[in-house]
């Protein structure tokens, strides 16, 4: 796959021989790929023939019209963006491409940047037109099929999702990084669920729970009498994972000896066994995942470049829990539903100060640390509403920082320096809230609110 974005094309039509030429260099210069057509006819031939990204034309031409190649072109593709030329513009004419479905109506003589920057939108338009319609039918599909999306509708997990949902079908290695508990190993089923291999099996391993030698094993099996206990032939776990999809979880644990093996199953889809000398062909996608920073373990010495290219043909970076906290309700009631279905009980509520908890807390341990909480919770409470007291006491302290301080926290989170720069203006203001909320610039209701959800007696 190539990470070099296609340009545009561009279907201007025209019956200015002038207009076109100096069109053709602006959109070359500009990113853009041109095709020009000589008149309304030329246009309709290209529109049968092929559907450009964008059609630019001209609405006043002989024989056929810009309206007509604008209709032409919406019955081709409803999604492709049209924008009308006209030397002559009326509100009425304007009105009427509208109505027709143009994009934009531009007059002439337009400024170059004006509709370099018309262009620009139009094709971002399309792109997110096409990427939707994707999107929809991915998820069609996903339902027939009974695969069940990741939870979560943060931007910056549904940026994943695509990712994902894009290079499940192909073959290509993936590597998944992310802190502990971010969801590495579901991200990794998704995509054995989504592609082509799904009806053969998902095996996985923890690379950084076994010792080198057995690990080894475990990876690509071994002869009878190779080592004490070897009492018979092994088939390891890239054989096994033939057909399908194995996972290496935790591969930034690994020794720079099993680096090597592992480099040579990716390089020539083959493993030796320990203890023979006879490679043995294996047919299975890999997927591996960490939570180290691998370009920092490269330059210590403690993990091989070429091994990183060779798993690095398609690299997901997971955010942390706290960086998508919108997710976080979402999460929350998908746990207490599955807690309910296990349990064979009626599903547990939070109560809104309980959620504004949840909210309120970093997480470092991420959505798995989020799950144990709730089912933690689920387990102590007795009733069918989950409140504060039921939650852990790390939830639910409050610590209030310091804007300033000897010690700079660490990476903190854009909800504690709000709270830290609201108790500050507050302080300044000798705890007059009338005050301190025209300082801000925010309703004196809002931050009632937001002292309550900080804890701040009133």
């Amino acid at each position: 796959m190539s990470d070099t974005p296609t340009k545009p094309s561009v279907l201007v039509v025209d019956d200015e021989t002038g207009i076109l030429d100096s069109l053709n260099i602006l959109l070359r210069n500009e990113g853009f790929t041109p095709d020009l057509a000589h008149g309304g006819r030329a246009g309709l031939e290209r529109i049968s023939a092929s559907t450009p990204d964008i059609v630019l034309t001209d609405i006043r031409m002989p024989n056929v019209s810009g309206v007509e190649i604008l209709a032409a072109a919406r019955q081709s593709d409803p999604d492709v963006p049209v924008i009308l030329m006209t030397a002559q513009a009326t509100l009425q004419s304007a009105m009427q491409a509208v109505n027709e479905g143009a994009f934009y109506y531009i007059q002439k003589p337009f400024r170059n940047d004006e509709l370099v920057a018309i262009l620009r939108r139009a094709a971002e338009h399309r792109n997110l037109r096409v990427e939707n319609k994707s999107l929809k039918q991915a998820i069609r599909r996903h339902e027939q099929r009974g695969v069940a999306r990741p939870v979560g509708t943060s931007k910056s997990w549904l940026d994943i999702l695509r990712l994902v949902e894009t290079v499940a079908p192909t073959d290509s290695t993936v590597l998944i990084q992310g802190e502990s508990g971010t969801g590495k190993e579901i991200i990794a089923r998704y995509i054995h669920e989504l592609s082509a291999r799904t009806e053969g099996p998902f095996l996985s391993i923890n690379c950084g729970a076994l010792p080198e030698s057995l690990l080894e094993s475990e990876l690509f099996g071994h002869v009878k009498g190779s080592f004490t206990g070897a009492i018979k032939d092994k088939i390891g776990l890239f054989g096994a994972a033939t057909k399908g999809t194995f996972f290496l979880d935790e591969i930034g644990e690994t020794t720079p000896a099993t680096q090597v093996k592992l480099l040579r199953a990716l390089q020539h889809r083959e493993v030796i066994p320990v203890g023979s000398t006879d490679a043995v062909p294996v047919d299975t996608r890999v997927v591996a995942a960490t939570n180290r920073d691998l370009d920092e373990e490269i330059r210590t010495g403690n993990f091989r470049s070429d091994l990183y290219y060779r798993l690095n043909v398609i690299s997901l970076h997971l955010p942390p829990l706290r960086q998508r906290q919108d997710d976080i309700p979402l999460l929350a009631e998908h746990f207490l539903q599955r807690a309910a279905t296990q349990r064979n009980e009626p599903v547990k509520r939070l109560t809104d100060s309980a959620r504004e908890a949840l909210l309120g807390y970093a997480w470092p341990g991420n959505v798995r640390e989020l799950e144990n909480a709730l089912e933690r919770s689920v387990i102590l409470t007795p009733g069918d509403t989950i409140g504060v007291d039921s939650l852990p006491e790390r939830v639910t302290e409050r610590r209030i920082e310091p804007l300033v301080s000897a010690h700079t926290p660490t990476n903190p989170t854009l909800e504690a320096v709000e709270r830290a720069y609201i108790l500050w203006v507050l302080q300044s203001e000798n705890g007059n809230k009338s005050r301190a909320a025209e300082a801000l610039g925010i309703d004196p209701s809002t931050l009632y609110r937001k002292l309550s959800r900080y804890g701040v007696e009133a």
